[in-house]
């Protein structure tokens, strides 16, 4: 029986363009697969895209094609998919599209969306981030065990700053460890603290980690990458799956899982196994929300006073 090419999500007729288009080459995973996976994670998804601007990968023609990222709201799309006015990089202010129901969760995966990204801010407070994201970003090779142990001398050093850390597969090569915050401080403070943070581990054993940006100059290391922390930048939301050979999905997990986690552990054919057995464990995410503000005092006493005082000059040339 043909796969039907329109589906009825929240009270709208969404129009599948290529139910059968073969989207991961070689896996057998289709356009209406994909699909099926975002209508399966929706009711743990939508809360973490709800309220933010994204930006999409897709892949009209599947990932064994070229892909674009899009984060920007098309003419096309339907009244009904919610866009909101966002200042660009440039200075410049583009419509983008925020994600708060199913049928654009489906709509947005029916036109070859394959990946959701977030910004760490919501649009109704566009300019103070409520997550601080330190993403481990291993080289080709790294044994996945280290790879734990720095996630977890992430976490233990974002605790000691009065943050409750979260823990996120990014379905492809690392671990994100995210801290919610109170938005009372703005992205150049958050941007710093992370950046500052992640300095310290580096310098901490830096045969291991990087702050290095240049991919040529980690040798081999594993990078601290804080760059996520601004605001137009944007991370692997919860539970989007990632244009990469095996479908992996971006999964959120309680730190007492790392100790077996892989960073691609989780899948498209998997995801719904773990999901009828275990809860979100971010869905109480915005519950631990601290302010970063305190957190500054606490990691200029560890960076002793050298560091702390080019940091706050820093900060003040960057005020004026």
């Amino acid at each position: 029986m043909a796969r039907p090419e329109h589906v009825e999500v929240g009270g709208r007729t969404i129009r599948v363009p290529h139910p059968d288009k073969e989207m991961f080459p070689g896996e057998g995973i289709t356009a209406a697969d994909v699909l099926a996976h975002y209508r399966a994670v929706a009711p743990v998804m939508l809360p973490h895209l709800a309220g933010r601007a994204l930006t999409l990968l897709r892949h009209p023609d599947g990932i064994g094609a070229e892909g674009f990222f899009q984060r920007h709201a098309m003419d096309y799309f339907p009244d009904w998919v919610r866009t909101v006015t966002v200042p660009k990089r440039d200075g410049t202010q583009a419509d983008a599209v925020v994600c708060d129901d199913e049928a654009t969760l489906v709509y947005l995966a029916a036109h070859s969306a394959i990946e959701f990204h977030i910004r760490p801010c919501t649009v109704d407070a566009i300019d103070f981030p409520d997550r601080m994201v330190v993403d481990l970003d291993p080289p080709d090779g790294a044994p996945v065990e280290v790879l734990r142990d720095v996630a977890r001398r992430v976490r233990d050093l974002v605790a000691d700053l009065g943050f409750t850390p979260f823990l996120q597969t990014t379905g492809g090569r690392g671990f994100h460890v995210v801290a919610p915050l109170d938005r009372s401080e703005d992205f150049r403070f958050v941007r710093e603290l992370a950046g500052d943070l992640a300095g310290h581990l580096a310098r901490a054993d830096p045969e291991v980690l990087t702050v290095q940006h240049r991919i040529e100059k980690r040798a081999g290391r594993i990078f601290l990458d804080v760059n996520r922390n601004g605001r137009s930048q944007t991370f692997a939301s919860p539970y989007t799956l990632r244009a990469r050979p095996g479908a992996g999905v971006a999964v959120p997990l309680d730190w007492s899982e790392l100790g077996r986690a892989v960073p691609g552990g989780h899948t498209i054919r998997t995801i719904r196994r773990r999901l009828a057995r275990k809860a979100d464990p971010w869905a109480d995410i915005d519950e631990y929300a601290a302010p970063a503000g305190p957190a500054r005092a606490k990691l200029d006493a560890l960076i002793g006073p050298r560091r702390a005082a080019r940091s706050a000059a820093k900060r003040r040339r960057l005020a004026r």
